[in-house]
């Protein structure tokens, strides 16, 4: 009983930003279908900012109305409008329509809202295919698999929840709780406080009180990493990421969107088992994941003719950089959110919200750049401007 609980857990969780992910790894395809063309990405890093309103509220409803929102009706509303929002992308994702003049893509945009809602509001309830060869499969194909996913994690907690309760659920720390709690999601669940409830509580949390405070100083400086690394991977850089892969290439664009939503959850792996609370460890790879961040910036803004655009070691260059970005800067995401849960769950929160700031930010300073100012240029593959 207790591998199928683990197993349905498991299937559960594929509901949590499945969509989401799988929306940037399809965008090698997409950009070049709907009229938006090397701006979609700008536009979807702000629609997914305003679907933060979805973890707000549930915020809201704890705080004011404390164990009177019933996350299980919740959830199934949520993973439901996430199974439409795949299925209507399937049929309306390339629909367009006229709005002053020229065409948009109005349903994608909407029903991706939608989905970025579901994806952001899971995060809080619970805790491969471009033109470079023929796509072995449509994105109507590829939307209906998200939706199937979707379907997989809604039939998953219907399990959990018709499952008897005559048995007691396995406590066992597998992994410390420092590590599961570094989303820095913020969230007060009011049903897990336990201070001054018996001696088990005070030996869970000796080991936290004895790693040592930090200053002022160092708090603000923490916080500012998390405003700036939060800033640059959900906002400043994901809005060019066309532009910085695009001129090398289907190929290059493809492998960067892949293997950078690789890289992020295999750092977070790495960071369960390879803890290092050093500030001035957390403070180099933070200028590490800049520098990288500032190349893909670079190669954004020489668009359409950036370095060694006809060479073989621009593709490899621009997407290792891509991987080393999203990298290193996930790596020390995770590892502020085990410094700050160490210290207090409060600290937690403004982590929280911190990151929230700083991706708002981002996105926010980058749309404008994008799409007002035109800072950055297309390029034509059938008429290279480019010297050789």
């Amino acid at each position: 009983m207790a591998v199928l609980v683990h197993l349905l857990a498991c299937a559960f969780g594929l509901g949590s930003w499945v969509a989401v992910n799988g929306l940037w790894v399809e965008l090698p395809l997409i950009v070049n279908a709907l009229p938006e063309g090397w701006d979609l990405p700008s536009y979807l890093t702000v629609i997914i900012q305003l679907a933060n309103l979805g973890p707000l509220l549930v915020t809201l409803m704890h705080r004011l109305c404390p164990g009177r929102l019933k996350e299980h009706l919740v959830i199934y509303v949520i993973l439901s409008i996430g199974i439409v929002s795949c299925l209507l992308l399937a049929l309306f994702w390339d629909r367009t329509t006229l709005i002053g003049g020229a065409p948009h893509s109005t349903a994608f945009f909407i029903i991706t809202f939608f989905l970025a809602l579901v994806d952001c509001t899971t995060e809080e309830l619970w805790i491969f295919k471009t033109e470079y060869l023929p796509p072995n499969f449509s994105t109507e194909l590829f939307f209906f698999f998200l939706a199937l996913m979707m379907c997989i994690s809604l039939a998953a907690f219907v399990a959990l929840n018709k499952l008897p309760r005559t048995f007691e659920m396995s406590t066992e720390n597998l992994v410390p709780d420092t590590a599961v709690s570094s989303i820095c999601s913020g969230l007060d669940n009011p049903g897990a406080d336990t201070e001054g409830e018996g001696s088990h509580a005070d030996e869970a949390e000796s080991p936290l009180k004895a790693h040592p405070k930090h200053s002022m100083a160092q708090l603000c400086f923490i916080y500012c990493v998390v405003v700036w690394v939060n800033a640059a991977t959900n906002g400043l850089l994901p809005s060019v990421q066309t532009y910085s892969c695009m001129p090398y290439g289907n190929l290059a664009y493809h492998l960067s969107a892949a293997l950078s939503s690789v890289a992020n959850p295999l750092a977070c792996t790495v960071a369960m088992f390879v803890q290092n609370r050093s500030l001035a460890f957390m403070g180099v790879l933070t200028l590490m994941g800049t520098g990288f961040g500032s190349y893909n910036m670079a190669m954004a803004a020489m668009s359409p003719c950036p370095l060694f655009q006809s060479a073989m070691l621009g593709e490899i260059l621009i997407v290792l950089s891509w991987l080393c970005f999203t990298g290193t800067l996930s790596y020390v995401k995770v590892m502020v959110g085990v410094i700050l849960r160490d210290r207090s769950h409060s600290a937690l929160v403004w982590c929280g919200a911190a990151a929230q700031m700083g991706s708002l930010l981002g996105s926010v300073t980058m749309f404008p750049l994008v799409n007002v100012y035109r800072l950055f240029q297309t390029s034509d593959f059938c008429n290279s401007q480019c010297p050789s």
